[in-house]
């Protein structure tokens, strides 16, 4: 019987090294069966995109497991000690319409 995983949101703050003052957020989103795996699996999907943007190949797009990143600011440095990862709520779905999503 397949399950399906639940969609996590890992934000990950990061900051200009040029420009210290600037900051922002590169926020990710997969499947995952806890925060902690999807905190690795943002992980591993930023390494692979930094990968490829350094050796001049274009960045990978979504892996079967709906992990992926679309780019990468050159210059900005993630900071990973502080990035959080929770359950996904999609704005657009009937729930949020409905007004039944957890606070």
């Amino acid at each position: 019987m397949y399950l399906r995983l639940p969609i996590y949101e890992v934000d990950v703050p990061i900051h200009d090294t040029n420009h210290p003052d600037r900051r922002g957020l590169h926020i990710f989103t997969g499947a995952a069966d806890s925060p902690a795996a999807a905190l690795r699996r943002a992980h591993d999907v930023y390494d692979a995109a930094l990968a490829a943007q350094r050796a001049g190949l274009e960045i990978p797009g979504k892996e079967p497991d709906s992990w992926g990143a679309r780019g990468l600011r050159p210059g900005w440095e993630p900071e990973w000690p502080a990035a959080r990862a929770g359950l996904w709520n999609n704005p657009a779905s009937w729930t949020a319409r409905r007004g039944d999503l957890a606070q």
